[in-house]
C-alpha cells in the first residue's frame, strides 16, 4: 500500500514516517510533502492508498482538499492529524473521519492505519469530507490546544492572557493555569488565532487578549498592564493602531 503525507512540518513527517515504517507493514511506499499544493500534485502522481493531512497549514486548511479533487477523484482515505483544536476532533468524531492527535504515539497510528484499511473501497470519503467542511463552518467552540510534553491542553480563548515568543516556543499565560510554555514558534498561533477579533499583537514578541487589559502606561515609551500584571511593550508604529483596536473594541 501506498501512503502521503502532507505536513508543513518536517519534523512531524518525519517521525510520522517512522511510525508507520515500524508498526505498519501494510504500508510499504511513503512520499511527503509540506504544503496542501504540492500534497496535492503528489496525489495525483503517486495515487496513494491513504494520506495523512495537517488539518491547519499556512495559507491552507487540510479541509480545503476537497477544492483540488472531484468526489469520484477521493478514492483514498484520509487520516488527519490535529494538535491544537478539540472543535476539530469533535467534528471528526461526529463525522466518522480518522484522525491521529499529536503528539503521535505508535498505537495510536497503528490503529488509524487500520481502521482506515478496512474503510478503503467501502464508503464515499468525499461525503464524509463535505460533512466535515459543513461542521467546522457551524461549529462556535472556542478552544485552542496547546502541544506539552505529554500531549494536549485545551484552553478557552477567554482564558488566554497573552503569548510572548520565547524563541521557536510560546509562553501561553492563562488565567486559570498560569504559564505554559508551548513548542510552537509566535507564528503558529498568530495564524491560529487570526479570526478571533479579541487578539492583537502590539509588538512582534507579544499576542495579547484585549479583553485582559488592565491598564496603559504612557511613560518609557507607552507599555501596557495586562490582568497578570505583566508588562507589554507597543511598537511605535503600532501605538495609533493600538488605539483606534481598543476603541473599536
Amino acid at each position: 500500500m501506498r501512503a502521503v503525507i502532507i505536513d508543513d512540518e518536517q519534523k512531524a513527517r518525519n517521525l510520522l514516517r517512522i511510525l508507520l515504517e515500524e508498526n505498519c507493514p501494510q504500508i510499504n511506499e511513503i512520499e511527503d510533502a509540506d504544503s496542501l499544493p504540492k500534497g496535492v500534485s503528489l496525489i495525483n502522481q503517486f495515487k496513494p492508498d491513504i494520506v495523512f493531512l495537517d488539518i491547519e497549514m499556512p495559507g491552507y486548511s487540510g479541509i480545503q482538499l476537497l477544492d483540488f479533487f472531484t468526489r469520484e477523484q477521493i478514492t483514498f482515505e484520509i487520516i488527519f492529524t490535529t494538535a491544537y483544536s478539540e472543535h476539530a476532533i469533535k467534528a471528526f468524531e461526529l463525522n466518522a473521519i480518522s484522525y491521529l492527535l499529536k503528539p503521535l504515539r505508535d498505537e495510536q497510528v497503528e490503529g488509524a492505519v487500520k481502521k482506515a484499511i478496512t474503510q478503503i473501497g467501502k464508503s464515499r470519503v468525499s461525503e464524509r469530507l463535505e460533512e466535515l467542511k459543513n461542521t467546522f463552518k457551524a461549529s462556535s467552540v472556542r478552544k485552542v490546544g496547546l502541544p506539552v510534553s505529554n500531549g494536549v491542553i485545551f484552553v478557552e480563548f477567554d482564558d488566554i492572557v497573552m503569548l510572548e515568543a520565547d524563541r521557536m516556543y510560546t509562553k501561553v499565560s492563562t488565567q486559570s493555569s498560569g504559564d505554559i510554555l508551548v513548542s510552537k514558534p509566535m507564528k503558529f498561533f498568530i495564524d491560529v488565532l487570526k479570526e478571533a477579533a479579541e487578539f492583537y499583537r502590539p509588538h512582534r514578541s507579544y499576542l495579547i487578549n484585549l479583553k485582559h487589559i488592565k491598564q496603559y502606561v504612557n511613560q518609557d515609551g507607552g507599555y501596557i498592564i495586562m490582568d497578570n500584571q505583566k508588562t507589554v511593550g507597543i511598537s511605535k508604529d503600532k501605538k495609533d493602531e493600538f488605539f483606534e483596536v481598543i476603541q473599536g473594541s
